[in-house]
């Protein structure tokens, strides 16, 4: 381990990756049972896609160790998988098989921009303070997600607000909070996991010793082999017989052809910069851009995201795509693969363990997202605020990702209104050819989502 990771080099150890990598699958592990019941909005079986689930996040987890040695997760994400059941099956009309094949074919995109160097160039091409944006707005964004895992903050007139404090849950969470701000305030080593545990150790003392409602499901052992992997049968290569559906003429072959690029342009714009602002953020947090803020190794960690993409259309789930949750097992003090390779195995083990998994309420994992976005908006500080050019698209970047709910919209925006600020300041020139053309195609995407195409 110490020869292929690199641990001395990268001045970590195997207990901290170990730990690290528990800590970012703790606060992932919801995907394995959300994802199902979101894909199974679009007719496809529960069971199935909770088998395709784990093993696509197992994949490319495991591939981005082998192939980066970066300490990121990865699994089907979330917004992609609802834009795969209630827009591509559901408004637009496409069965599952032919979203599948849509997946598949912008996984195949993403391997051959990733081989030939393209999306590395991509995350060279984002100016500095935009990266430094971007994981402050990753920060508030996860920050976000936790606070509404926990019940803190609620869907309520006018927009949001506070939630009903009294909920059992939402008390667990507000515990939880205290303890991980206790044990980092004594630099506690392993502060974010233990209190993890703590949190779900008193959840489950809460429901099964004093009858406390917390959602949690009562321990127990499934079989690898049981009813969803009978079930795994009827989606595992689907994506296959979706082609024809998908480049079918239907309404006329015009309107084949804008409907698919409408698909694929959403699929292929959203992974992208999901994953690409993923990565910068983690690595901003992690030190692991160099002086120029380029990410070296970028490439492998891109080309497992892709390899997932297709291989996890094939097994029958969504779009996978690098986790931001994986900023808290970096917060952990994870530096190598080796995090994600633990990541990955758990991934797998979930497949036997479900159960068990239950034990671990949301409430638990809902703190470490707080706290991981309180220290990923210390980027902040580095960005020249004084300077409206650099503010501008930097502040749209930062409130863009908690507000649109969405990693990539962020970086689109922020794209946008960098290069008009550049262009009415006369600095256009500064604006790199690659950053101009997915401004562009971002733009595409929101004229597309204008006119009800996506």
């Amino acid at each position: 381990m110490e020869n292929f990771f690199k641990l001395k080099e990268n001045k970590t150890t195997v207990r901290t990756e170990v730990i690290a990598g528990i800590t970012t699958f703790f606060t992932m592990a919801y995907i394995i049972f959300v994802n199902p019941g979101v894909l199974s909005a679009a007719g496809m079986d529960y069971g199935a896609v909770f088998v395709a689930t784990c093993l696509a996040a197992a994949l490319g987890t495991i591939l981005t160790a082998l192939l980066s040695n970066y300490p990121f997760a990865q699994a089907p994400g979330m917004g992609l998988n609802a834009f795969f059941a209630y827009t591509v099956c559901g408004t637009m009309g496409y069965s599952w098989q032919a979203a599948l094949a849509a997946v598949f074919i912008s996984g195949l995109f993403f391997i051959i921009i990733t081989v030939t160097k393209l999306r590395q160039m991509i995350v060279n091409a984002i100016p500095m303070p935009l990266k430094r944006a971007i994981s402050a707005g990753i920060g508030l964004f996860i920050a976000l997600i936790g606070l509404s895992n926990a019940g803190i903050i609620v869907d309520k007139a006018p927009i949001i607000g506070i939630g009903d404090l009294s909920v059992p849950s939402t008390l667990l969470a507000v515990f939880g909070l205290v303890v991980v701000i206790a044990l980092l305030c004594l630099k506690i080593k392993g502060s974010l996991f233990i209190g993890i545990i703590a949190t779900s150790a008193v959840g489950v003392l809460l429901q099964f010793g004093f009858d406390v409602e917390l959602g949690l499901s009562k321990p127990g052992l499934t079989s690898a082999f049981g009813d969803s992997f009978k079930a795994f049968g009827s989606t595992i290569g689907q994506c296959f017989t979706g082609f024809g559906e998908l480049f079918s003429a239907g309404e006329g072959a015009g309107v084949m052809l804008a409907s698919v690029f409408a698909v694929l342009i959403a699929l292929t714009l959203t992974d992208m910069f999901d994953t690409v602002g993923t990565l910068v953020g983690a690595a901003e947090k992690g030190g692991f851009l160099d002086e120029k803020g380029n990410l070296p190794r970028a490439g492998g960690a891109m080309l497992a995201d892709a390899i997932a993409t297709s291989t996890g259309a094939v097994l029958g789930t969504s779009t996978v795509t690098t986790y931001v949750e994986s900023t808290a097992g970096v917060s952990e003090g994870g530096r190598t693969g080796l995090t994600s390779m633990v990541t990955g195995v758990l991934f797998i083990l979930s497949l036997i363990f479900a159960p068990v998994m239950g034990l671990i309420p949301g409430a638990a994992t809902a703190p470490i997202l707080v706290i991981v976005g309180v220290m990923m908006v210390s980027s902040l500080k580095d960005i020249r605020w004084g300077d409206f050019d650099e503010a501008l698209p930097c502040f749209v970047t930062v409130i863009m990702m908690p507000f649109a709910y969405s990693i990539s919209d962020g970086i689109g925006l922020g794209f946008i209104f960098y290069t008009l600020v550049k262009l009415f300041t006369g600095k256009f020139k500064e604006v790199h050819p690659v950053l101009l053309v997915f401004s562009l195609l971002f733009l595409v995407r929101y004229v597309l989502m204008g006119m009800g195409r996506i």
